[in-house]
C-alpha cells in the first residue's frame, strides 16, 4: 500500500503583529483623543448649568467651584414662588411648541409634495421666493409682526396680541419656508414610479399622499418636527413682543426675567428653570431618534 503524499504548500497561518503603541496612535489612537477632548468641551456647559441650579445661593459667583454646595432650594423656588408661575410658563411651552411643530410638518408637507410632484404656474418663483425669503433674519420682521398682530388683535381678539393662536401663526408662517424647501429636496428623492403605479390602480393625490408618501419620507418629518419644536421651545425675540402678561409667556420669555434685574439676578433659579425645560427636549430627541434611524434604513430597502 502507497500512502498519499501530504501537500508541500501548505499555507503557514500568520502570527499577530505585536501591538505597537505608536502605529496605533498614528492610525487610531489621536481620533480617540480628539473625540474625548469634543466631549468634554461639549459636556462642560450642561455640567456648569447643573452645578449652578444646585447651587442654594442665587449667585454665580459660588458656581466657579462646580458642585462646591448642592442643595434643591432653586428648584423648590421655581416650583413653589407665587411671583414665578413656572408650571404655567412651562404648560404654556408645550402647548405653542406641541402645536407649532405638528402644524409645521403637515402643512410643510402638502406644500412639499405640491412642489415636488404638481407643475404649476409659478413653481419656479414659489421655489426661488422661498429660499430669498429665508436670507433676512426673522428680527427685521419684528416691527411689522407687533403692528400686524396689533391690527389684527382689534378684528379678531382670539388671534392678536398676548394670545397663543397669534403666536402660533406667526411661527408657522416663519418656519414654513425653510422646512418646505428641506422637505421639497427629501421628496424628490422617493422615485416617481409609485405614484404612477398608484395612480394606475385609481388612487387620487390625496390617497397616494397620506398612505404611501408620508411613509416613505418619516425620516424628514421627525428631524423637522424635532427642529420645529426645539426653536419654538427656545424662541424669545417674537414671543416677548407678542406675549406681554406674565400668565400667558412661555419659558424663554418668563426665564428671563429672572436674571434682567442687575441689581438682583437670581441665576439659580434661572439654571433651574434651564434644566428643568431642556428635559422634554431630551425626550423628544430620544424619542424620534429611532424613528429617524429606522426611517432611514426602511426608506434605503424600499
Amino acid at each position: 500500500m502507497t500512502t498519499a503524499a501530504l501537500p508541500t504548500d501548505i499555507a503557514t497561518i500568520p502570527t499577530k503583529r505585536p501591538f505597537n503603541f505608536g502605529r496605533w496612535f498614528a492610525a487610531t489612537g489621536w481620533r480617540h483623543i480628539v473625540g474625548a477632548i469634543m466631549v468634554i468641551f461639549s459636556l462642560f456647559p450642561i455640567i456648569f448649568v447643573i452645578s449652578s441650579s444646585l447651587n442654594p445661593e442665587s449667585t454665580l459667583t459660588g458656581s466657579n467651584a462646580l458642585f462646591s454646595a448642592i442643595g434643591l432650594d432653586s428648584y423648590a423656588r421655581m416650583l413653589n414662588d407665587p411671583q414665578v408661575p413656572f408650571m404655567q410658563w412651562f404648560g404654556n411651552t408645550m402647548l405653542v411648541a406641541g402645536i407649532t411643530s405638528v402644524s409645521t410638518v403637515f402643512l410643510g408637507a402638502l406644500a412639499a409634495y405640491a412642489f415636488s410632484r404638481m407643475r404649476f404656474a409659478g413653481r419656479r418663483v414659489g421655489l426661488m421666493s422661498i429660499v430669498i425669503v429665508q436670507m433676512f433674519p426673522q428680527i427685521l420682521a419684528v416691527v411689522a409682526i407687533f403692528l400686524l398682530m396689533s391690527t389684527l388683535g382689534e378684528w379678531f381678539p382670539a388671534i392678536g396680541l398676548n394670545t397663543h393662536a397669534g403666536l402660533i401663526l406667526v411661527y408657522l408662517g416663519g418656519a414654513l419656508g425653510v422646512n418646505t424647501y428641506l422637505m421639497y429636496g427629501f421628496f424628490n428623492t422617493v422615485p416617481k414610479d409609485i405614484d404612477e403605479a398608484a395612480k394606475i390602480d385609481g388612487a387620487s393625490h390625496a390617497r397616494i399622499f397620506f398612505t404611501i408618501i408620508l411613509r416613505l419620507v418619516a425620516p424628514i418629518l421627525a428631524v423637522v418636527a424635532l427642529l420645529s419644536f426645539i426653536s419654538t421651545v427656545n424662541e424669545f425675540v417674537v414671543a416677548s413682543v407678542i406675549l406681554t402678561d406674565k400668565e400667558t409667556q412661555t419659558l424663554a420669555v418668563g426665564l428671563t426675567q429672572l436674571v434682567s434685574n442687575p441689581r438682583y439676578a437670581d441665576w439659580s433659579a434661572f439654571s433651574a428653570g434651564a434644566v428643568m425645560s431642556a428635559l422634554p427636549v431630551v425626550a423628544l430627541f430620544l424619542y424620534l431618534q429611532k424613528y429617524i434611524v429606522g426611517g432611514l434604513t426602511a426608506g434605503a430597502v424600499k
